[in-house]
């Protein structure tokens, strides 16, 4: 393995990096439901990867969530629901974890901004 240097390190910030839309299946997502990744490393198959993103109110149905994911929130909030009806706000400065398999309800309460990790 070569050894790393400055050219292999990534800025991790809404405008940097590929935009991805993530595509969920017909009728999970609210009207209006808006969302881009800014991914600045990896790749979605079968390693880590991860960036920016950023999120317009709405809510998503989520079930069994395709990977593990940590979030860091720099602006706005959003909030999980659980099957259960369980709900928990995430606000700006605050990290949580989302396991995989997850199943409940993504809602951005306000325009939003955060940092994620994916772990596939």
């Amino acid at each position: 393995m070569s050894a790393k240097t400055l050219a292999d390190v990534r800025t991790i910030a809404v405008g940097s990096g590929t935009p991805v839309v993530p595509e969920w299946a017909p009728g999970t997502a609210s009207a209006g439901w808006r969302e881009t990744e800014w991914r600045s490393f990896g790749a979605a198959d079968d390693a880590p990867y991860g960036g920016a993103w950023t999120g317009e109110p709405g809510s998503l149905l989520l079930e069994d969530y395709p990977y593990d994911e940590v979030c860091v929130m720099l602006t706005g909030v959003v909030a999980l629901v659980d099957a259960t009806g369980a709900r928990r706000e995430f606000r700006a400065g605050e990290a949580f974890f989302v396991p995989k398999g997850f199943s409940g309800t993504w809602e951005t309460v306000e325009p939003s901004t955060k940092v994620f990790v994916a772990l596939p």
